[in-house]
Formats: structure tokens, C-alpha cells, sequence
């Protein structure tokens, strides 16, 4: 599977270059102009997030069998549309930015984590009973901080899964373990969710977001987990009493060395962000620096050292395969394509198409209305990319990290907590939400679709951020942030 991987790694990337190596230099030049381009041009993207909502509930057959090709057409719609409106350079040029600095260190961070978690078996004396798995929810939901929602959940969710591989009705385990693991967990470090370690690049103190995030994370985890343990006691009391796992004696743990790998993954972000050695070369207008070329080399070499000191009767009792990867990886590279001109109008801000929805953002006085701000970052979050949207409200708002962690702290906080929070709201809304989707549907978890998750997400955690809102944001003028 490797060799088949590595091949198809190789020819996609003569293609590429190729393509590529019939540009001209003058695309370093050019760039979109988001004010200029047409609405219709984010019809694609509405297009892919329509078509992985309904395909697995129309003809999912079909669906997983070429939900890669379908995610490739609208991805060439885009750049179509992109030529057509804006030329050749400048689509080009948005293209290579996006697979560079967005996609490729995406999924290589995937592949790393994906492959190194895959490889830690954890077995013993396991049963997924109400306690045990608020407990499993709760470790969880502390470790995203630490090693992110990415890792966290990687590490975590197989062990659930095989904890609860007795029970009928487990749906609920898994949308709660997005929740809380994938998404709001990640809400006190840089570490925990890609958009405020980008916060943390543009001058935002490492332990500004554990100061002033933790009443809001405490208080959104903590009411999570109570109406999970409630109800997980209503699902288990329905069902007959049984043996809900075979039980082996004793807890043990397998695959350390995966667990040194990870730490090397996360040393390599962490590194990426403070290491600066200022050099870089461009690529068709997006510029590549070493530490980011550091990084991704990083995360392909865990993987692969993964592979290499991981016994394959490891993997195998941990249910590990490629499939929930390979279908991220394709159906990803649509959604970074599609989303390319989303986020240019975006980031023309009051000169762009959606000038009139930004308008909002203040109070007739000019001063920040973070109740808007807080909801605008978080749901436009649930289905765009959650790091580059935080950037965009982040320069929205001023973008000087003295005044957003000074007087204007509760913008920050808003704009921080709708980005991670929010990313829970659908399947796409945060890297890990659509593989642990993946892994569980492996699992023979019968997972609701596109909406039927976002009908559970709406009815729990809609008014959960009514709450925060309410709690700690305010809907009054905020003339001193």
C-alpha cells in the first residue's frame, strides 16, 4: 500500500511540476482580487460541502467509491471559473499558495498523526460504560490542549471505539467525542487548534489563551460531559444486559515509540513558529520558508519511522487501515481549492461581496460588537477553513496582538473561541471532525450523514453558545474591549 501510495505521490508531483514549469515569472506578480470577483465563483465550494452532505445519503455506494472524482470536478470548476474571470497567473499563483501553505502542511500533519496513533494499540480491561467513557471524553478533551485536537483524537478515539464495541447504540459517543475532543478541548494553547497557534505567530503570548479562555472551555466542557453521562446512562439503559466487551486482564499499552513520534511532530510545530532563519524561495508568488519545509519533512519522516518500528500485528489488532485518510486527503484537496476565492472575497473585507455581513462586526459607535464577532468567526469556521477565517476577523479587528490582548481582549477572545468552539457545528468544521467520522464508519458505527449531524451539533451545542454569548460576551457595546 506504501509503494502504491509513494508512486502515486511521485507521478502527482511530476504532473504538478511540469504544469507548473510552463509558467511564466509574472506570476509571482499577480494575485486575486477578491473585491472583483463575481459571487457565483463560491458555488463550487457550496457545490462540494452539498455533495458530501448528500451523496452517503443518496447513493453512498457510489459516493465511496468515487467521492474523490466528485471532489476533483469541483475543484476544476473553480480554477475554471478563476481563469475565466481572473486569468491564468493569478489562478495559478492562488492555487500553489493554497496546496502549499495550506493543504500539503494539512495533510502531511494528518498523515504523520494518523500513522503514529494508528500504531499505539491499547487493550485490557476496557468497557464502555457511562463513567468510562465521560472519563475517556474528559482525558481527551485536557490532552487536545497539549497535543492537540489532531493527536488527541488520533490517540483516542480507536480505544473508545473497541470499548464500546458491545453496545448498540454508540453514535452518540463518537458526535460527543468530536465535540469535545476535536474541537472545543483545543481551546487553551497554541497547541491545541491550528487558528490560534496562528494567533501565536502574529504576537499573540503563548499563555494568553489559557488566562483568559479557561472560564468559557471550562464551562462549555463541563456541561458537555454532564449531558454526555446523561445521555449515555438513557442509551445503556435501553439496551438488554450483556457482557459489552471481552474482558482481558489487566490495561496494557503497545506502540511507546508512536508516542515519542507524536512528540516529535508537535516539537516540529511548535519549532516552525519560533525558529525564523529567514530563509525562503519563492513559488509563484507564495513564499516558502525553510522552517516550513523543516516541518513537512518532519511530519513525512515520523510517519514513515512509524511504519518502520510498528509491528504489523500491531496495526492490524488496532483495526488500522488508509481508507479514512485517503478520503480525507481527496475530498480536502477539493474543499482547498473550492474555498481559494470564499476566502479572497473574504479578505476584501468592505470592498468585497460580502461587505454587508462584515458590516455587522461594529456597534453604531465604531466599537466591536464581540457577541457578532464571536458568532461570524464561528460559523463561517463550521464550513471554511477555521485558521484562515480566525486571520481574517483577526485583521478585521485591528490586527495589532498589543490591542487585542489590551482593550480589545473580549474581541480576541470571541474571534478565538468562535474559531474552535464552532469548528464542531459540522463534519468539515475542524481537521480531525471528518476522520474520526471516517475511522468510526470503519468501525461499523452507523454515524449520522452531513445533516443529520449537524441536527444533533445545532440542538447541543447551539444553545450551549448562546450561553457562552450570553455568559461572557455580552451584547452590549464594548467601548473598552
Amino acid at each position: 500500500m506504501i509503494e502504491k501510495l509513494s508512486r502515486r505521490a511521485a507521478k502527482y508531483s511530476v504532473t504538478f511540476g511540469l504544469a507548473l514549469s510552463t509558467a511564466t515569472p509574472a506570476f509571482a506578480a499577480e494575485s486575486l482580487d477578491g473585491a472583483r470577483l463575481p459571487l457565483w465563483l463560491a458555488l463550487p465550494f457550496a457545490g462540494i460541502l452539498l455533495s458530501i452532505a448528500l451523496g452517503p445519503l443518496f447513493v453512498r455506494r457510489l459516493w465511496h467509491l468515487h467521492s474523490g472524482k466528485a471532489a476533483g470536478l469541483w475543484a476544476a470548476m473553480t480554477l475554471s471559473g478563476l481563469y475565466a474571470t481572473s486569468g491564468f497567473g493569478p489562478t495559478v499563483a492562488a492555487f500553489v499558495h493554497s496546496m502549499a501553505l495550506e493543504y500539503v502542511p494539512f495533510i502531511l500533519m494528518l498523515f504523520a498523526l494518523f500513522t503514529a496513533a494508528g500504531g499505539i494499540t491499547i487493550s485490557g480491561t476496557f468497557l464502555g460504560t457511562p463513567r468510562v467513557n465521560t472519563a475517556i471524553l474528559g482525558l481527551g478533551t485536557l490532552m487536545a490542549s497539549i497535543i492537540g485536537t489532531t493527536g488527541a483524537s488520533m490517540i483516542l478515539i480507536r480505544p473508545l471505539l473497541s470499548a464500546n464495541r458491545g453496545r448498540k447504540a454508540k453514535a452518540h459517543i463518537v458526535i460527543f467525542f468530536i465535540f469535545l475532543v476535536s474541537n472545543i478541548g483545543g481551546a487553551l494553547t497554541p497547541l491545541g487548534d491550528p487558528p490560534l497557534f496562528l494567533g501565536f505567530l502574529h504576537g499573540i503570548d503563548f499563555f494568553w489563551t489559557l488566562r483568559t479562555l479557561w472560564p468559557q472551555t471550562l464551562f462549555a466542557a463541563g456541561t458537555l460531559l454532564a449531558v454526555f453521562f446523561l445521555a449515555d446512562s438513557y442509551f445503556i439503559s435501553r439496551e438488554k444486559r450483556r457482557p459489552l466487551a471481552a474482558l482481558k486482564p489487566g490495561l496494557r499499552v503497545k506502540g511507546l515509540a508512536n508516542i515519542a513520534l507524536i512528540g516529535v511532530a508537535i516539537a516540529a510545530i511548535i519549532t516552525s513558529g519560533l525558529w525564523r532563519p529567514g530563509i525562503a524561495f519563492d513559488l509563484f508568488g507564495t513564499r516558502i520558508e525553510l522552517q516550513n519545509l523543516v516541518r513537512e519533512a518532519t511530519m513525512i519522516t515520523v510517519g514513515f519511522a512509524s511504519l518502520a518500528l510498528t509491528p504489523k500485528a500491531d496495526r492490524i489488532a488496532n483495526g488500522f487501515d488508509w481508507a479514512p485518510l485517503k478520503e480525507v486527503a481527496e475530498l480536502f484537496a477539493g474543499i482547498f481549492t473550492c474555498i481559494i476565492p470564499v476566502m479572497a472575497m473574504f479578505q476584501a473585507s468592505s470592498h468585497g461581496p460580502f461587505a454587508p455581513v462584515l458590516g455587522l462586526l461594529d456597534h453604531a459607535d465604531g466599537t466591536p460588537n464581540n457577541a457578532i464577532y464571536f458568532w461570524a468567526t464561528g460559523l463561517l469556521s463550521s464550513f471554511l477553513d477555521n485558521a484562515p477565517t480566525y486571520l481574517v476577523f483577526f485583521e478585521l479587528a485591528g490586527g495589532d496582538p498589543a490591542a487585542l490582548m489590551g482593550p480589545l481582549a473580549r474581541t480576541l477572545a470571541a474571534i478565538s473561541l468562535g474559531a474552535v468552539f464552532m469548528g464542531a457545528l459540522t463534519y468539515v468544521g475542524n481537521a480531525p471532525n471528518f476522520m474520526v467520522y471516517a475511522i468510526a464508519r470503519r468501525a461499523r458505527v452507523n454515524m449520522p450523514g452531513f445533516f443529520g449531524y449537524m441536527l444533533w451539533s445545532g440542538a447541543i451545542l447551539l444553545p450551549l453558545f448562546a450561553a457562552v454569548t450570553w455568559l461572557f460576551l455580552g451584547l452590549e457595546p464594548d467601548s473598552k474591549g
